[in-house]
């Protein structure tokens, strides 16, 4: 289990270029990569992209490119031969017209304009790409060891919390069969009063009884709930991105909870079910960092 919520760096040297590269992410339903990388290196943005999609699967990722090209020997100087021609050409016609000296030197010629020209090489991009990619992944691997550690302490706290709706739910299955038979009691105590020494309905009794019994059951309910405990359980042990699965899971644990608070006739089991409902929803609130 890993957290949504994560921060790495890491610098290297390829190519002649210094690389430091950092990503943060925080909660986002789908993983959202935002790159801010040098114009000049825009080549590489998508293999960023690429390398962060096969780590993460949910969030807004930031991955931040700094490259420093100060040491890279990319600088070529260009002879513009036709046009050194077009100059040398006109020097010879003007000394050769007006009898002068013919004393053109390198140093003189290259003066002229636009005969030298400087330019930079053009980068091999695969190589810097790859090379951004490489330290990218020293990045990530940072990132993820941070994200899981926040993950165990996520999974340590739902575990907690799934342990204390398991005891819950025990009381509730425990008080329900109690509450019918109070509710018969009062029942029969209630159609003394009124009959007075008149005979009861025996039938009557258990039938009024059994339905009640089947109004405020809530075996089905609590079999379900367990059930989602032992799926979620199962789930944070796992080494897959659970989030959204636990998000679901939640909602029908909340379901749940919603059904037994509805049927319940007793003060004492409507207090329960409020502390597996807040129980229930501190869960929800650590799932939404859950990758």
């Amino acid at each position: 289990m890993k957290s949504m919520t994560g921060y790495g760096g890491a610098k290297g040297t390829a190519q002649g270029l210094e690389l430091s590269i950092e990503l943060k992410s925080v909660n986002n339903r789908f993983l959202d990569t935002s790159v801010r990388i040098p114009r000049a290196y825009l080549f590489a943005e998508e293999t960023v992209k690429a390398a962060v999609g096969r780590h993460i699967t949910r969030g807004k990722v930031d991955v931040f490119v700094s490259v420093d090209s100060s040491q890279v020997d990319d600088v070529v100087v260009k002879v513009n031969e036709p046009l050194l021609r077009g100059y040398l050409t006109a020097l010879r016609t003007v000394a050769e017209t007006h009898g002068l000296a013919d004393d053109a030197t390198a140093m003189s010629v290259c003066r002229f304009a636009d005969v030298l020209t400087v330019e930079k090489k053009e980068a091999d991009q695969e190589a810097v790409a790859a090379a951004i990619e490489q330290v990218l992944e020293q990045a990530l691997t940072e990132y993820d060891a941070m994200r899981a550690r926040e993950g165990d302490k996520l999974r340590e706290d739902i575990t907690s919390r799934i342990t204390a709706i398991e005891t819950l739910v025990g009381v509730v299955e425990e008080a329900s069969p109690k509450t019918v038979a109070d509710y018969r009691a009062r029942l029969e105590q209630k159609m003394r009063e009124v009959l007075d020494t008149a005979g009861i309905d025996e039938s009557r009794i258990l039938t009024e009884a059994a339905i009640f019994a089947d109004k405020v059951a809530v075996d089905e309910e609590t079999v379900r709930l367990r059930s989602h405990i032992s799926q979620m359980r199962e789930m944070i042990e796992t080494d897959v991105p659970v989030g959204r699965k636990l998000d679901f899971l939640v909602q029908e644990m909340n379901r749940e909870a919603n059904t037994i608070g509805s049927k319940c006739q007793n003060s004492a089991i409507a207090h329960v079910v409020v502390d597996i409902k807040a129980e229930i929803e501190k869960i929800r609130e650590q799932i939404q960092n859950i990758e």
